[in-house]
């Protein structure tokens, strides 16, 4: 992918993240357990919802970033229940890369293993926020795979905020905005993802634990 469409393609969605983000306006909580809260609202960007995610986790942000961070051979998927493998397709600059992740089967095998071809931007903001975004591509590189079939991530990402007064805890904020494709029922898509969210921060703290204490 041309260096300079990626970086204008990444800091929009970037952009859109962080409207997210600022934006508390339309949420309807869906799911709510051991401190982690899961709303959604309808997505602009595609037939299905958008899911913002928010718990605080007992770690640092940095701590918390080194278990999330698009990284090959990183933590993500010796913990995350959701990821079978993430590779670097494309490195554009330290902060910026195409990444394939494949996932395993899901919610009884109703929904088979998907695999997302995303360019992601990691940003660091004034305030100790470090945050990552992400949006489909196609890739060269990448074409679709037997086994697996294609899923799109619209605009989503996470940010892992500092709290103040409390240095080693941080309030990590996810957004979910995902076509599974597919012919799946939307009920199995409207359960899966409240479920698999509240399940990823669990599994996240778990992980924050074991590789940092």
């Amino acid at each position: 992918m041309d260096p300079a469409e990626a970086a204008h393609v990444s800091e929009t969605v970037a952009e859109k993240v962080l409207q997210y983000r600022r934006d508390a306006s339309g949420w309807k909580i869906c799911r709510e357990s051991n401190g982690v809260s899961v709303s959604w609202r309808p997505s602009v960007e595609f037939p299905g919802n958008l899911y913002r995610g928010e718990g605080i986790l007992c770690a640092t942000p940095e701590e918390v970033w080194d278990c999330v961070k698009p990284a090959a051979g990183g933590l993500r998927e010796k913990w995350d229940e959701n990821v079978t493998s993430f590779e670097i397709i494309q490195s554009i600059t330290d902060t910026l890369c195409i990444s394939r992740t494949s996932t395993p089967s899901a919610a009884m095998k109703l929904i088979s293993p998907r695999d997302f071809v995303d360019l992601v931007l990691v940003k660091r903001y004034e305030d100790g926020t470090i945050s990552s975004n992400a949006t489909h591509v196609e890739h060269p590189l990448c074409p679709p795979k037997p086994g697996f079939v294609r899923g799109f991530n619209h605009p989503c990402g996470c940010f892992c905020e500092p709290l103040p007064g409390e240095p080693n805890k941080t309030n990590l904020v996810t957004f979910f905005q995902t076509d599974l494709s597919g012919y799946l029922p939307q009920s199995v898509v409207d359960s899966f993802f409240p479920r698999s969210m509240t399940s990823f921060y669990a599994n996240l703290q778990k992980a924050v634990k074991k590789f940092h204490d």
